[in-house]
């Protein structure tokens, strides 16, 4: 998050932001790759909006699938949506964030109930937390409006809940990197 504050601050919208473009460093800090689709935040005529459609499908947000002209903090904001989840969750929360997705469509219907029923599968009882849920259903919200500005979500409560230290994300890191290496094995 202040990677992509830093990047709007200095009037750039990413535009591309998925998980293969976050990198860790030697310190498991988080570092944003790959500007090759950045753009002007406030759009090449300075009105505000962009009208490239670029990025990458399974991360984008509706609004550039519909072609409209888009924000690129609320487009960046729902990507950040979509990558945080996958981090959470070890999987996207939806293929594609069009009106024929089902789990997009919990979204953008107003059925968030239905949509963390449906995640929720094959996870125990709780592992998704009410904070994280609201935090989650905000960013990706279908109208680029009602998503949260970045101050707003530096004041969320999940993000400013407990954090795992460096020796936790190190360890939870090894157990996600053992799990994918033996099901490559399987796969194999």
């Amino acid at each position: 998050m202040n990677g992509l504050d830093h990047c709007h601050r200095k009037g750039y919208a990413h535009r591309d932001l998925k998980t293969e473009n976050i990198l860790l460093d030697d310190k498991l800090r988080l570092k944003i790759a790959d500007f090759g689709f950045a753009g002007p935040i406030e759009g090449r005529d300075g009105q505000g909006m962009l009208h490239t459609y670029v990025g990458t499908e399974n991360y984008m947000p509706p609004e550039i699938f519909m072609e409209q002209a888009y924000s690129g903090r609320a487009a960046d904001i729902f990507t950040a949506g979509i990558i945080l989840f996958i981090m959470v969750a070890q999987h996207p929360p939806f293929t594609f964030a069009r009106p024929n997705d089902a789990y997009f469509k919990c979204i953008s219907s107003n059925r968030q109930d239905l949509f963390w029923k449906l995640v929720g599968k094959g996870h125990p009882d709780g592992f998704f937390s009410d904070d994280f849920k609201d935090l989650i259903t905000s960013m990706l919200q279908l109208e680029p409006n009602h998503r949260p500005s970045m101050s707003e979500l530096f004041q969320h409560p999940w993000v400013n809940g407990q954090i795992p230290n460096e020796t936790e994300i190190a360890a939870e890191i090894k157990q996600r990197k053992k799990m994918m290496d033996q099901q490559r094995q399987g796969d194999e």
